[in-house]
């Protein structure tokens, strides 16, 4: 590991119990600054009321006024995500309503880029909507630093991630998930971006920034939103303007391989479109399911497509000087 990591490492990784929410209150009333906490959502009614009711209940009321807006950004769900986010208490705002003269695609990442032209938080937080025994200690861990340090403009969530196998809770030897990000995202990073290399959980779904910094990033429309921005966030700002807090144990539901096999390639595609933006490889996947007569080939698009810095928006700049 680099010197200058070593360094970043104890000046730049915290717990969430260093920032006990009375400190958190008074930084906010003095220096005015706002927080959206955005959920992306997609087929999610099982956990996204419950986060909701969660981050209404700790940190939105008259006591304890943290989070100015909360924002669920539906991206075509077919079950009941919308209503039960909105019972709970949320603004559902459904992805194909905002800037509908640029068609939407599916992606965690086209949702993210768009939830920026309907929320108007100094600080944006993103939370997945998946995550279940939710604790509001997420949101406020990660906006922390973003309000009591003038320097950080970027930070991750880390945190102890159980692999719950299915068959009656997590794996014995406590084996955790994360399986791209030690087999594709750890290794790139390390290799490419080594300044990077203490982040512990690169692809986490849980992070805030300020909106002066994301408004000024391109963000992949897929899987590899959270890599991009992660490695630009590092080339716009530079590495001491990053940190990384502990919030404590995430649970979610994981994914199978075939889903992790997607995920690896956007986020691999993703970090070559930032090695060189010269001869690029086919961006396609091929993938095998046993079929009644043996094996057959499943061949899927790799999320290519990134959104340009929202900056350049012609609408979001009119949305901001209005």
């Amino acid at each position: 590991m680099l010197e200058e990591v070593e360094r970043w490492l104890a000046g730049r990784s915290w717990s969430a119990a260093d920032r006990p929410l009375e400190q958190l209150l008074e930084a906010k009333r003095q220096t005015g600054r706002t927080v959206s906490v955005v959920l992306p959502a997609l087929d999610e009614e099982a956990t996204v009321g419950a986060i909701v009711a969660a981050i209404r209940a700790d940190l939105m009321t008259e006591e304890v006024p943290l989070v100015d807006e909360l924002v669920v950004l539906d991206s075509g769900s077919t079950d009941r995500t919308a209503e039960v986010a909105a019972a709970a208490g949320a603004r559902v705002v459904h992805r194909d309503s905002v800037l509908p003269r640029i068609p939407a695609v599916p992606g965690k990442g086209e949702v993210l880029w768009r939830s920026l032209l309907v929320t108007s938080g100094d600080i944006v937080c993103f939370v997945d909507a998946d995550l279940r025994e939710f604790s509001s200690t997420f949101v406020s861990g990660i906006v922390g630093p973003l309000l009591t340090d003038p320097e950080v403009q970027f930070v991750k969530a880390m945190y102890d991630r159980p692999l719950d196998t299915g068959r009656g809770g997590p794996t014995a030897g406590g084996e955790q998930g994360g399986r791209v990000t030690e087999l594709v995202a750890r290794p790139l990073l390390n290799l490419h971006w080594p300044q990077l290399a203490g982040f512990v959980q690169p692809l986490g779904g849980e992070y805030a920034a300020r909106r002066s910094l994301l408004e000024r990033l391109p963000f992949p429309v897929g899987y590899g939103v959270e890599l991009g921005l992660l490695v630009d966030a590092l080339h716009t700002v530079g590495l001491d303007a990053l940190a990384q807090v502990d919030v404590g144990v995430r649970r979610h539901r994981h994914q199978g391989g075939q889903a992790l096999g997607r995920m690896a390639a956007a986020i691999y595609r993703t970090a070559q479109l930032r090695l060189a933006r010269g001869h690029l490889v086919r961006p396609r996947l091929t993938q095998f399911e046993r079929g009644e007569h043996g094996f057959v080939p499943r061949t899927t698009a790799v999320d290519t497509e990134e959104r340009p810095p929202m900056a350049e928006i012609p609408e979001y700049a009119e949305r901001r000087a209005a």
